[in-house]
């Protein structure tokens, strides 16, 4: 699926980079901590260490997760978007802050459907990102069969 690319020129602002056909959720996302205060959010948003596995008996009234990157280097919310998409989430994840467009195939790989960049990104580079490899080497989050999974059966 393309991405809009009046979504794009916006990257950073209020409108994210979406993979979903649904409507986006617009309603702020909330601190885990006080997500778990309260019983009416439906958009959360997860700081780089926190623990997603405290979201896994709450994933039906969620709506958006959104999962921040600091920065480019800190891996620590693919492993969150691992655990919530095998522990049954199905709404919309996005990942926020420092979002580089070469992570923009692995994050989607890892289950995330959204982004919203700190800065804009270039349509074109983000069609080649998602385009660029058309064999993964591993089981993830998406659809997509490994290479020796089809060789051997």
């Amino acid at each position: 699926m393309r991405a809009d690319p009046d979504q794009l020129e916006a990257a950073g602002s209020a409108d994210p980079l979406r993979f979903r056909d649904d409507e986006a959720h617009e309603e702020p996302a909330v601190t885990l901590d006080a997500f778990l205060q309260q019983s009416n959010a439906a958009a959360v948003r997860i700081e780089s260490g926190e623990d997603a596995r405290e979201l896994l008996p709450h994933l039906d009234r969620l709506a958006l997760i959104e999962v921040a990157f600091p920065n480019f280097r800190d891996g620590r919310g693919y492993s969150t978007a691992r655990i919530l998409r095998e522990g049954g989430y199905t709404g919309e994840l996005r990942a926020a802050g420092d979002v580089l467009v070469d992570q923009i195939r692995f994050l989607r790989r890892c289950g995330f459907d959204s982004f919203a960049p700190d800065a804009p990104l270039d349509q074109a580079a983000v069609d080649r990102a998602l385009t660029r490899y058309d064999a993964v080497y591993q089981p993830a989050a998406d659809d997509a069969v490994p290479i020796w999974r089809r060789r051997l059966g």
